[in-house]
């Protein structure tokens, strides 16, 4: 009587069981999402500027974006099959009790935003005559299980924490640095024709732990009339993080020679007084300059250098904290050869 259960056959058996798992596996999505690199985009094609023109020379201001997506289950247990993909929880991406087509809602219009805003810093840093009035920051999405959800809503507008007027995002980061995650601030809100204040708790920042959130992603609300008409196409990408590149192309197309010839990629999000503000996703971000072979990448100072440095490879990395010292530090570089 021959062997049913010959070492070929259990072989066999063991590879179908095993295709069969990563099938499955691959097939059901998890609660978690992948970030992965793209490639740093020319910003000059998206840009035109009033009295403008891009430049022809061989460098250029470079625009980084990141992939999200959520995971499969076997990416999920296996995401090192992704080169330099990092794995993150929903939450960060899609706040809890927000659909994802509102969280994506959400991101385009912090885009339309960071449009203006940059456009506003590089005119105004040109001298023109800018009229630009913040009132507030808007309330984009709330997150679950925090004391603001329910209490706050999408389109609200934080006026000011514990008496403190918060017209910029800028300004409400310096009112909460020295508030502690788990104290209550009273947050004043303008909801339509209508003025609140509501005693809220503040949670942890789970991407800087210590610092104090009060539970919402946040926009800025501000009236801006431009002396110029500068119009930018993002092609649907979402996200306020391309604010620095914006602006140093408007400025570019208005004849200043900012790249000196290099390859100049640029991130973080602009705030009205000429902050650049911390951003996220930098580590693939800075896969995409090195990806796009560019000479620099200027980048938010603090922990998110910290991170570019840490992959930079050959690409120069230039942490700055403002528009200025951005113009500065691209005032220094050498003509390229």
């Amino acid at each position: 009587m021959r062997r049913f259960f010959t070492p070929l056959r259990v072989g066999g058996a063991i590879v179908v069981l095993l295709a069969a798992t990563v099938l499955i596996l691959v097939s059901i999505p998890s609660d978690d999402y992948l970030l992965l690199p793209d490639v740093a985009h020319p910003v000059a094609p998206l840009v035109r500027v009033q009295g403008g023109r891009p430049g022809t020379g061989p460098g250029g201001i470079y625009f980084v974006d990141v992939i999200e997506r959520r995971a499969s289950e076997f990416e999920r247990l296996f995401p090192w099959i992704h080169s330099n993909a990092t794995l993150v929880p929903a939450k960060l991406i899609v706040p809890p009790g927000t659909s994802g087509a509102a969280a994506e809602a959400a991101d385009l219009r912090e885009m339309q935003i960071s449009q203006r805003v940059a456009a506003a810093v590089a005119l105004r840093r040109l001298g023109y005559h800018v009229v630009v009035k913040p009132d507030g920051v808007i309330v984009n999405n709330v997150e679950l299980g925090t004391a603001a959800y329910r209490r706050l809503q999408a389109a609200d507008v934080i006026l000011g924490i514990d008496g403190k007027p918060t017209p910029t995002i800028a300004k409400l980061r310096r009112v909460l640095a020295p508030v502690k995650p788990g104290d209550i601030v009273q947050v004043r809100i303008r909801r339509g024709s209508k003025i609140l204040t509501e005693s809220l708790r503040t949670i942890d920042d789970p991407q800087q732990p210590g610092h104090a959130l009060i539970g919402f992603e946040p926009a800025q609300s501000a009236q801006i009339k431009l002396p110029l008409k500068v119009s930018i196409d993002a092609q649907g990408i979402g996200g306020p993080s391309a604010g620095l590149a914006f602006a140093l192309e408007v400025m570019q197309q208005l004849g200043h020679n900012l790249d000196r010839g290099h390859r100049i990629a640029a991130t973080g999000e602009m705030e009205l007084d000429g902050t650049v503000a911390p951003i996220g996703g930098v580590k693939q971000k800075t896969f995409d300059a090195r990806k796009a072979k560019v000479d620099a990448f200027l980048v938010p100072a603090g922990d998110n250098a910290r991170v570019a440095k840490r992959y930079a490879g050959p690409v120069r990395i230039i942490p700055v904290r403002s528009f200025d010292q951005a113009l500065q530090a691209l005032a220094t570089l050498p003509p390229a050869g």
